[in-house]
């Protein structure tokens, strides 16, 4: 054994080569109990396929010797070798110690290759070979939940959660509140929730977020609130806490934990435009104006921020606005018929009817079945004086809305008139 601790010590000392070439040297006069040693080592370092070929030599000398077929699996695993894996796992019988545990391996290598029913039956044998293991009724939760089976998850995870209310790192309470969350069970996934003694930052938006759509907004708002004070650089919950202060009617602390969102997340769009939509709502139209466009700088496409803009620059009769925007947009590469129906009404109101002419033309041939801009643009040309072009734009509108009289009566007029 001096040899491999001689190899520890260098290793320790970050002399990795050495210590590899130290157990290299040695594995030829190694016992057996000392190569399983070094394989063990080769494994905690990284050196898989070197204990792969150590391992695979003690099996064949020992071949009823199950730690090592155990070893060698997870082994397989780790290198992606799922089918050597599996051949191994099979040769368990319900007689050998680490049945369940190679059971267990089986189901979750069949789920990784999407065998579901087959994972689910090596989960089943193992359950009924030990009914009361927490960890199998556990693994049948998980399979279950996974496949979107959330009503059937749930008894297993009830009864692990009855023989032990933690597995691994993990609460089998946060995995019943999320089962019944999706069942749509808002209460009493927040009963769970609450039992949930551990305050993990991922495990506390859940909670929140299951309040918020519960419309328990108070709940929601406590446990951000918590999670922030825990986790001020938890950046996803700013914008849903900001919801939950304005669900309540308290738009101020809405505003206020938006911007304080900002300070943490300056390139998040939907921040943006949530502070500038609640900044507007408030009397502050210019702030508001400017987080919305903020957050059009950081994406030209989104449309929600620049819908918002378009209506509301029109509310406020500045279509020169309107038209800037649009044409920036434009100029970004987003091109949107609806964007030169826009540019079209806002030089309309302006009475540069050139110019609106122009862009209703640009938009026709994408919007030529769009009701609303026919009928539009049909009155834009009467008005322009130019009816039998009227005429056609409305004779197409009817043949989508045959049920419109008023149009059909206003074309039987231009008719006469011509």
């Amino acid at each position: 054994m001096e040899e491999i601790q001689k190899a520890i010590r260098q290793m320790e000392a970050h002399q990795t080569e050495d210590a590899l070439n130290t157990l290299q040297q040695y594995l030829p006069e190694a016992d057996e109990e000392e190569r399983f040693t070094i394989a063990e080592l080769f494994i905690q370092w990284g050196m898989l396929e070197e204990a792969k070929l150590i391992l695979q030599e003690l099996i064949q000398r020992y071949p009823k010797e199950q730690e090592l077929k155990v070893m060698m699996a997870e082994l397989h695993i780790d290198l992606d070798e799922d089918d050597e894996a599996i051949e191994l796992l099979n040769q368990f019988g319900p007689e050998d110690e680490d049945y369940l545990q190679a059971l267990i391996q089986l189901a979750d290598l069949y789920q990784s290759q999407g065998l579901f029913e087959v994972a689910e039956q090596k989960l089943l044998e193992a359950k009924q070979a030990a009914p009361n293991e927490a960890v199998i009724d556990f693994a049948l939760g998980e399979l279950s939940f996974s496949n979107g089976e959330y009503n059937k998850s749930i008894p297993f995870y009830e009864n692990a959660l009855h023989h032990q209310p933690v597995i691994g790192d993990i609460e089998v309470a946060t995995r019943l509140a999320e089962a019944y969350a999706a069942t749509g069970e808002f209460e009493k996934s927040l009963e769970y929730f609450q039992s949930v003694e551990e305050e993990n930052p991922d495990v506390m938006f859940r909670y929140g977020f299951v309040a918020f759509q519960a419309l328990r907004h108070d709940i929601a708002i406590n446990v951000w609130e918590r999670l922030i004070e825990k986790d001020p650089y938890f950046q996803s919950v700013y914008p849903h806490l900001a919801k939950a202060y304005e669900a309540e009617g308290m738009p101020k602390q809405a505003l206020d934990m938006a911007k304080k969102g900002l300070a943490k997340d300056e390139f998040n769009k939907e921040l943006y435009h949530l502070a500038g939509t609640l900044s507007h709502q408030q009397g502050n139209k210019e702030e508001g104006y400017q987080l919305i466009r903020e957050a059009v700088a950081l994406d030209p496409g989104y449309k929600e921020a620049v819908l918002f803009l378009i209506e509301n620059y029109k509310a406020d009769d500045d279509y020169e606005s309107v038209i800037e925007l649009i044409q920036q947009l434009i100029s970004l590469g987003e091109e949107d018929p609806h964007y030169l129906w826009e540019l079209a009404k806002s030089y309309e109101e302006l009475e540069n009817f050139e110019e609106a002419s122009t862009h209703y033309q640009n938009a026709y041939p994408s919007l030529k079945e769009d009701v609303d801009f026919l009928k539009e643009y049909g009155y834009f040309l009467v008005e322009e004086g130019r009816m039998k072009e009227a005429e056609k734009v409305f004779t197409e509108y009817l043949a989508i809305d045959p049920s419109d009289t008023e149009i059909e009566e206003f074309i039987g007029r231009l008719r006469e008139e011509d």
